[in-house]
């Protein structure tokens, strides 16, 4: 891979550091901790992960009395931050460690297994969305934009547990990983659409199968339903992590 490519690839994965201070995109630091952050992503992936997740148009406030960069859980209903789990100084360190990593497939490997990136939402208007999600997104897509493919071509792929493909795997546990891909190397799968919207339920239906066991298993099965009615992206994945966590799956 190519400097250039490396470069741009990292440069993603800094692209919303402003949204993990609360900060305003236009008046954010354009460095953190001597590494330059908050740079445009190019292709168009940052406003098509956006739009995954998002409407379109002016931003209206969703929740009364909520008005922080952080997440709300589907879950508890609450905010995912709580002082007594993520310490200032500890979050301010992990977040540190994430933004200066400068090995690509690293940096990759280290927003897929991040919990401190999970508190933040994308934007305080949709406190349900995940910055941590949306991030991955933006870098699955941007991957495959660069290499030539279509919003039109892309699937989103049910791979095995364990495996990892850099930048185009967005979830991953010990039972299966999803990954945003145009070849799903014969893995379950199903077209993201001709356009970038909030899809996700559409997608999932769509599936060829699922990684969940639905016959056998009511968590699974609760699990599943619930996926089937959440149309934003980042607030899926997000959702497929929190109930795992909840439930020790």
């Amino acid at each position: 891979m190519s400097d250039s490519r490396t470069r741009v690839l990292i440069n993603c994965y800094r692209h919303d550091a402003h949204k993990i201070n609360g900060q305003p995109h236009d008046t954010a630091p354009e460095t953190f901790a001597g590494v330059p952050v908050n740079q445009t992503v190019p292709h168009g992936a940052d406003g098509d992960a956006s739009a995954l997740s998002r409407p379109s148009g002016e931003p209206k406030q969703t929740m009364e009395n909520h008005e922080t960069h952080y997440r709300l859980s589907l879950i508890e209903g609450e905010s995912r931050y709580s002082p007594d789990k993520f310490t200032r100084n500890g979050v301010e360190s992990a977040v540190r460690d994430l933004l200066i990593e400068d090995d690509h497939e690293a940096m990759h490997q280290a927003w897929l297994t991040s919990d401190v990136v999970s508190v933040f939402n994308e934007t305080v208007y949709y406190p349900y969305t995940s910055l941590k999600y949306h991030t991955l997104l933006v870098a699955a897509l941007l991957d495959n934009y660069r290499d030539g493919h279509e919003f039109a071509d892309l699937r989103l792929v049910v791979d095995d547990g364990g495996v990892f493909v850099p930048h185009r795997t967005v979830y991953a546990c010990e039972e299966f990983a999803l990954r945003i891909d145009v070849d799903p190397r014969g893995q379950p799968s199903a077209r993201l659409g001709s356009r970038p919207w909030r899809s996700w339920a559409s997608a999932w239906n769509r599936l060829e199968a699922h990684p969940l066991e639905t016959a056998h298993d009511k968590y699974d099965m609760v699990l599943d339903a619930n996926l089937r009615r959440i149309a934003a992206w980042s607030t899926a994945l997000q959702y497929i992590e929190d109930y795992m966590e909840a439930f020790d799956r």
